[in-house]
């Protein structure tokens, strides 16, 4: 009955459930290889791209070099896995428990600074630790990085659904974790008061200082994960995980999809990840794919500027005026009140009169 009543009734919900099922099935749908690649790379992404949306999306902090979390788990990992051979079940939630160490250190100076300045800041960080990489190559690999990590699983298929399952259960922690109607957790709710207006918010009683450094640490785990999960499926770590390009990549997933929506990313990257990679199969597809990325770009900033999530949410949806209960966009009434979803011209006049 609760699935009938708050799922099956609202389109972008059927939408998502018909996409985490294709996600499930699609090994039985194609065995391609190369395809199968692309796909998991877009899942990691994906939560890559979800744990930046936490930190700016929701929170407002603007995190230019959200590559370091990415590329600090990774490393992690690999050193653990290549000089202290641990199992990779050990490897990469260490290796996200550094992600999150490094987001609390990132976060004091948003203690500070907030906005561009920000923003600045965090870009400097992915340089410092390349700095680091290239000083102690002898440990790190340096330029080469580290390579011959251990596996997720012997096949393609197996890591795949490991791939498929962590990045659901990441993506659907943070979705509770950022819920400003959540019932268990208020954080949604606080997170959003801090982006909206930091000062009413520290006024208001919340304490600002502990919600921010939440919102870095929690970022930084979750983008831990993902990196892990990148370097022991390519069984690679290298410097091009810091580079700037991997950083303003997940900003544009974001800002593509929709920020601070949480599906917003993942649609983002599912739509243009698969999109520019494949493309590359093509002649002159690797200098085609960046301009065709950024045409892509600049055409959804003018004529959906919210996101192509928010823009086909509200062609499919509606918001009840009187209950705010969700309805699809085709329903004449509201499922939950019975009252008219599409007012006439009179009717809006009376009620903005009452």
């Amino acid at each position: 009955m609760w699935f009938r009543k708050s799922v099956l009734v609202i389109p972008g919900r059927v939408i998502a459930l018909l996409f985490g099922i294709t996600l499930l099935l699609f090994p039985l749908i194609t065995a391609d290889e190369a395809i199968l690649r692309i796909v998991t790379f877009a899942a990691i992404f994906s939560l890559y791209a979800v744990s930046w949306d936490t930190l700016s999306g929701y929170t407002g902090q603007l995190s230019l070099g959200h590559a370091l979390f990415f590329g600090v788990a990774a490393y992690a990992s690999a050193l653990l896995d290549l000089h202290f051979e641990l199992s990779v079940w050990l490897t990469i939630p260490i290796g996200s428990c550094v992600g999150a160490l490094i987001g609390l250190i990132v976060g004091l100076p948003a203690l500070r600074l907030r906005g561009i300045y920000l923003g600045l800041v965090t870009l400097a960080f992915p340089i410092i630790l390349s700095g680091i990489i290239f000083y102690f190559s002898d440990f790190t690999g340096g330029e080469a990085g580290l390579y011959g990590l251990s596996r997720l699983a012997e096949d393609k298929v197996t890591a795949y659904y490991i791939v498929i399952a962590i990045v659901m259960c990441s993506i659907f922690i943070m979705f509770k974790f950022t819920d400003a109607k959540s019932r268990i957790l208020r954080t949604g709710l606080l997170l959003r008061a801090i982006r909206e207006d930091e000062m009413t918010a520290r006024a208001s009683g919340i304490d600002t200082i502990k919600y921010k450094l939440l919102a870095f640490a929690i970022s930084g785990f979750f983008a831990g994960i993902a990196g892990g999960l990148y370097a022991h499926y390519i069984r690679v770590a290298g410097p091009s995980t810091l580079e700037l390009i991997f950083s303003i990549q997940v900003v544009l997933w974001a800002i593509f999809g929709g920020m601070g929506t949480i599906y917003g990313p993942v649609a983002g990257v599912f739509i243009l990840y698969p999109l520019t990679e494949i493309i590359r199969f093509y002649p002159h597809g690797e200098e085609v794919r960046f301009i065709l990325l950024s045409l892509i770009l600049i055409l959804s900033l003018l004529f959906m500027p919210e996101g192509i999530t928010v823009w086909v949410r509200d062609k499919i949806e509606q918001e009840c005026t009187r209950c705010k209960v969700i309805n699809a966009a085709t329903r004449r009434t509201c499922r939950a009140c019975r009252a008219p979803m599409y007012l006439t011209k009179k009717e809006n006049a009376n009620q903005g009169k009452e």
